[in-house]
């Protein structure tokens, strides 16, 4: 399948870029544009059926890739794939966190198990990556690291665990820009906003058309597209970043300043209010309701599998 970019050709020639959750959604369309630019392209992930597709597609196109399974929540495995990596090309140039995954729950029902794999994958993994990105290379020659969060700036109901790890990650972001500044190495983060990505299949189909109903609550009125997160991906990693680090972009379609997506606020008795003057008289009791969204969390007991995947590839 070819692979058209906005980018120059040969931009990223001789560079080794790893991408973790490469096999599919944001990833793969990440590794295909990096690839078809001159990056020896390395895909990771979990499960190692979702990488071969994607290695052979940038082959037979003409790149260069190599698969690699692992666990990022490994430390273990994270330097067992940074070692096989830094034996082959020596060291790694540009770091794509991309893998991740969540279920959507109300917090409430969220288990001590499932809050621990979700914040150990989105946030802890990503820690684990950036580390040895650090000791395998980018400590004596530089580089670049870009972590793929979410738009989770008004909280995220329904995804506490993944919208309180990517937060993390935001300023796990800032905090390793600044520390890691005196060896060359920017980090930078992206956040999508809605978008029409493969991994919208891990949802039942009842959740994807949810999904796709709030996209009239984005002002541009559409989901954005995998092509448009790995646009923003490269510009990161690319020579045109080079004196931006520390930044989150926000790749939403406005999204993010606009109502909150996805979630209503359930009807329930209005606060108790407290005014200070016993003689107010002031009416605070709700006159009408205004919604924030279209989509409820569904509450029912046991209507929140664990393991659902987000809509990006893990």
């Amino acid at each position: 399948m070819s692979q058209q970019s906005i980018f120059r050709d040969g931009l990223f020639a001789d560079k080794t870029i790893l991408v973790s959750g490469g096999g599919t959604g944001i990833g793969r369309a990440t590794a295909r544009e990096l690839a078809a630019l001159g990056a020896n392209v390395i895909l990771c992930s979990r499960a190692p059926e979702h990488l071969e597709p994607t290695r052979a597609e940038i082959e037979a196109a003409g790149g260069h890739a190599m698969a690699l399974p692992c666990n990022i929540r490994d430390p273990e495995a994270v330097e067992a794939l940074f070692a096989a990596i830094s034996e082959r090309y020596g060291a790694v140039d540009g770091l794509v966190n991309n893998a991740g995954g969540q279920f959507l729950s109300p917090a409430e029902a969220i288990t001590p198990k499932g809050w621990h794999a979700v914040v150990e994958t989105n946030l802890t993994g990503t820690f684990y990556m950036c580390k040895a990105a650090l000791a395998h290379g980018m400590r004596q020659r530089g580089g670049a690291i870009v972590n793929i969060v979410m738009e989770m700036w008004r909280g995220f109901p329904g995804m506490a665990h993944s919208g309180a790890a990517r937060a993390g990650v935001v300023n796990l972001t800032q905090s390793l820009a600044v520390e890691w500044a005196r060896y060359g190495v920017r980090v930078n983060a992206v956040a999508p906003g809605l978008i029409a990505s493969s991994g919208l299949k891990q949802y039942p189909p009842v959740i994807q058309a949810q999904f796709t109903s709030i996209a009239a609550d984005v002002p541009a009125q559409r989901m954005g597209t995998e092509g448009e997160i790995a646009a923003a991906v490269l510009y990161l990693l690319s020579p045109a970043a080079a004196f931006v680090s520390g930044t989150t972009l926000k790749v939403d379609g406005a999204g993010s300043l606009y109502r909150l997506q996805g979630y209503v606020v359930p009807e329930h008795a209005p606060w108790p209010a407290w005014s200070g003057d016993e003689d107010d008289g002031t009416d605070v009791s709700r006159s009408s309701r205004h919604d924030v969204g279209h989509v409820q969390a569904d509450h029912r007991e046991g209507a929140n599998p664990e393991g659902v995947n987000r809509p990006q590839e893990q």
